[in-house]
């Protein structure tokens, strides 16, 4: 939604902690432990005028990298890239690193998971968690 600005970035209440597990500069790819099934399959973005691919990469803080997303996605690993197009670079994310990741579709990235940890929003201290509830 915040790709095609119908929201800002501060409304986005849903992210996925990820954690850089390798690089691959030759390729311009940082790999993450996280791929579809952390951050689901959908990419609704990719025929938009900005492409979020599976999703906009931030710091741990959710403080986005400019022009920086989940370009790709296998089944367990995501991979991280420069937005097509842009001269941006990518962060220095050093092995074990973590990055969290506003998702391109938030319901369903969340009926990926089985429960919710809860901040505050302006921190990192989990204040409680979720259960998903299912069913219709």
């Amino acid at each position: 939604m915040h790709g095609i600005g119908v929201c800002t970035l501060d409304d986005i209440a849903a992210s996925v902690l990820l954690t850089v597990i390798g690089h691959r500069p030759e390729k311009g790819w940082i790999l993450t432990d996280g791929g579809w099934m952390a951050l689901s399959r959908d990419r609704g973005t990719q025929r938009h005028p900005v492409d979020q691919g599976y999703g906009l990469v931030c710091d741990i803080d959710g403080n986005p990298f400019a022009d920086v997303i989940v370009e790709d996605a296998s089944q367990e690993h995501g991979i991280i890239k420069v937005r097509p197009g842009s001269g941006a670079s990518l962060p220095d994310l050093p092995i074990g690193s973590r990055v969290r990741v506003l998702p391109n579709h938030a319901c369903a990235t969340c009926a990926q998971h089985d429960s919710y940890h809860v901040v505050d929003g302006t921190g990192r201290a989990i204040t409680g968690q979720w259960q998903r509830m299912r069913g219709w």
